[in-house]
């Protein structure tokens, strides 16, 4: 973060480091998905709206990578880009299952740094971390 804000940024986009926290809303199931990420897990795919996005590989992408997925029918129609009749798969409801859980029928989009996430923790104690790196990068650097 100190390195970004030192070339001139204004902030840097944080979210990855979020999702492991107590307060995420997410599933325990979607967090343990990155807290068992290793660094080879986690990857670019092809999203069936045609836009790549980094995801932590799992057993529904590498069914998706053998075309062993397919949507038979479009509950939402949700974006024009999306075709049913060539989608590997509905993103609306890979995505809903992941955050309850469910990896058999759904997959974590994720930042590269996923795989560092090593408990869960409180916002506060992230925060805090934060914090605490940036000042000592702040302070071993002058």
């Amino acid at each position: 973060m100190y390195d970004i804000m030192k070339l001139g940024a204004a902030g840097v986009q944080m979210g990855t480091i979020f999702v492991t926290t107590n307060e995420c809303d997410a599933s325990d199931g979607f967090k343990q998905a990155y807290l068992s990420a290793k660094k080879e897990d986690i990857g670019i795919i092809k999203s069936p709206v045609g836009m790549p996005g980094r995801a932590i590989f799992n057993e529904f992408l590498e069914k998706v990578k053998l075309g062993k997925k397919q949507p038979i029918t479009c509950p939402f129609k949700c974006i024009r880009t999306c075709d049913i009749s060539s989608s590997p798969y509905c993103i609306i409801i890979a995505l809903i299952n992941a955050v309850k859980g469910n990896f058999k029928s759904g997959y974590a989009f994720a930042g590269t740094n996923a795989f560092r996430a090593t408990t869960i923790v409180s916002v506060k104690e992230t925060i805090a971390t934060l914090l605490q790196e940036f000042r000592e990068k702040a302070t071993s650097l002058k």
